[in-house]
């Protein structure tokens, strides 16, 4: 009987470990999404805004359907029943969140998108109240405007007296649209059908590959299409195997490891990863409302998540 090399043994021993460390997980997850506003920065002259969320699902579309097969075929009844449901969401969640920010790549920074990325648990609060009727105690209304001036401020780069002029950049504009939509996604989670996060996931991804190919399609009779270059087709690679598919399936394995409340706080930290990656791989300068709006996002979000019950 063949040994098992001792290297391979070891190698098998850490992926075990790290598959069931849920920190560790979330942190990799969270990481993947901060690096898509990278993404959106350095696609410029690489690969136009819808290419590259056309691409990127149609990517997703070619694995998941295949590696779940089995799993679609056995859930295709609920998935017929819900399928208004499922191709809104695919839509808000996944094409027209992704497109907006890889258009708003184009008038922003990275820094500012992660930013203001940072809005969106407290959107998802906010919406709460507004269509479930929740209630909010105070402390959690002061996160919420806390959190909002700290986007305010990003958007407005510093200079307050913008604020009066409404004279924002229209990156930042797109991004808080984005941020909105899937808020409203996120809203809609709690009452998705009835299916296995996985099997939901590939129904939704399959909606976006078709819906984001029809954007692409517009771009291209527009005239504004920009086919990838190398670096373009790198950015596909890492946008469909990075934000889509690897921190789907870590995402997923953390909640499961330590349940949706626990891991949910961990996309607080996508803001502070697309600074530090801004800075770190493209030379983003990181002015000091950045670091102001930085504390005021995620003391906001740390001050309507305290002692929540």
């Amino acid at each position: 009987m063949a040994s098992i090399d001792p290297a391979n043994r070891q190698s098998a021993s850490l992926m075990q470990r790290a598959w069931a460390n849920p920190y560790l997980l979330l942190a990799i997850t969270t990481l993947l999404w901060g690096g898509n506003a990278i993404a959106s920065r350095v696609a410029i002259d690489n690969i136009s805004p819808m290419a590259l969320t056309s691409l990127r699902w149609i990517g997703v579309a070619l694995v998941f359907p295949v590696v779940f097969r089995k799993e679609l075929v056995a859930h295709w009844p609920t998935i017929r029943a819900a399928w208004v449901q499922i191709a809104l969401m695919g839509c808000l969640g996944f094409t027209v969140f992704n497109a907006l920010m890889y258009v708003a790549g184009h008038s922003t920074t990275a820094i500012n998108m992660g930013i203001i990325q940072g809005s969106i648990p407290v959107l998802v609060l906010a919406g709460s109240v507004l269509f479930f009727r929740t209630r909010l105690r105070l402390m959690q209304v002061v996160g919420v405007l806390t959190t909002m001036l700290g986007v305010a401020l990003t958007a407005a780069r510093g200079d307050l007296s913008v604020l009066s002029q409404l004279a924002f950049a229209r990156g930042d504009i797109l991004m808080i649209f984005a941020c909105a939509l899937y808020a409203g996604y996120t809203l809609a989670l709690r009452k998705r059908p009835d299916l296995p996060g996985l099997v939901f996931f590939t129904a939704m991804a399959v909606v976006a590959c078709v819906l984001s190919a029809g954007l692409f399609g517009i771009e291209i009779a527009l005239g504004q299409h920009l086919w990838p270059n190398w670096k373009g087709w790198l950015l596909v690679l890492y946008v469909t195997l990075g934000p889509s598919i690897i921190s789907q399936l870590m995402f997923m394995r953390g909640v499961e490891l330590i349940g949706p409340a626990r891991a949910g706080l961990f996309v607080n930290l996508v803001p502070i990863w697309a600074a530090i990656l801004a800075v770190v791989l493209i030379g983003e300068p990181f002015a000091l409302y950045h670091a102001v709006a930085l504390v005021l996002v995620l003391g906001g979000i740390w001050l309507a998540e305290r002692n929540r019950t």
